[in-house]
């Protein structure tokens, strides 16, 4: 494992390269720590003890086949574990984070830097004593598969290389990086559009007053003259 610290470039295996973008940088590329492979090589241990003794012993078929079968178990256990440690790579770019694990079946959990919130790093006593620790990431979202990464080799390395990702750069962190490439390409950073101003005020309209009302006791209209002369 590499990063801004070291003078090397991070290693790119092939298998690893097909999930990076054409534009996408690596700045942290590492397998987990060998420690990782000391409990499942305790569990077969005795198994792989046990076989080997049941096929010394006697030359029974019964007995060899029961060694033969223990022996192929423990042997399998250790080397779907085995296999496991290769496959597992946790990257990061100047973009994200990922995971790549599966042995049989291929998972890559992604999560963007910009949605990391916080980080921890822990180093137990044998962590302190073989080089390696294990990061706590929270963020945004939920995303069980990154939230802890544990057995991380080079502890000082990549401590200092994901601080300086996420919170260097004038604590900029990856949005200053990806201005900067910005500006190396040749585009403009861009710009938060001007705040819209407020609409002005409505005018007050001018009063419009209606006809007067009626009065009630007011006479109504007078009707003309008979012209026919009234019967007293």
């Amino acid at each position: 494992m590499t990063g801004p610290h070291a003078s090397a470039t991070p290693h790119q295996p092939k298998d690893v390269a097909k999930y990076l973008l054409p534009d996408e940088k690596l700045v942290v590329s590492t397998r987990r720590h060998g420690a990782v492979l000391v409990l499942p090589a305790a569990k077969s241990l005795p198994v792989l003890v046990a076989a080997l003794w049941l096929l010394g012993v006697s030359p029974n078929a019964v007995v060899t086949g029961l060694g033969l079968v223990l022996l192929v178990a423990a042997l399998g256990y250790l080397a779907v574990h085995v296999g496991e440690w290769w496959i597992r790579h946790f990257l990061i770019t100047q973009r994200r984070v990922m995971l790549i694990s599966g042995f049989v079946v291929r998972t890559v959990a992604v999560m963007p830097l910009r949605r990391i919130t916080d980080m921890t790093w822990q180093e137990t006593p044998f962590g302190q004593l073989l080089g390696y620790g294990t990061f706590r990431f929270e963020s945004a979202g939920q995303d069980q598969a990154l939230s802890e990464i544990s057995y991380l080799p080079h502890a000082d390395q990549l401590y200092l290389s994901v601080s300086e990702l996420l919170f260097g750069k004038d604590f900029g962190g990856a949005n200053s990086s990806e201005e900067e490439e910005s500006l190396a390409g040749g585009q403009q950073p861009r710009r938060p559009a001007p705040p819209r101003s407020a609409p002005p005020p409505p005018t007050a309209r001018g009063r419009q007053d209606t006809a007067p009302l009626p009065s009630l006791g007011a006479p109504g209209p007078q009707e003309p003259p008979s012209r026919w002369p009234r019967r007293t």
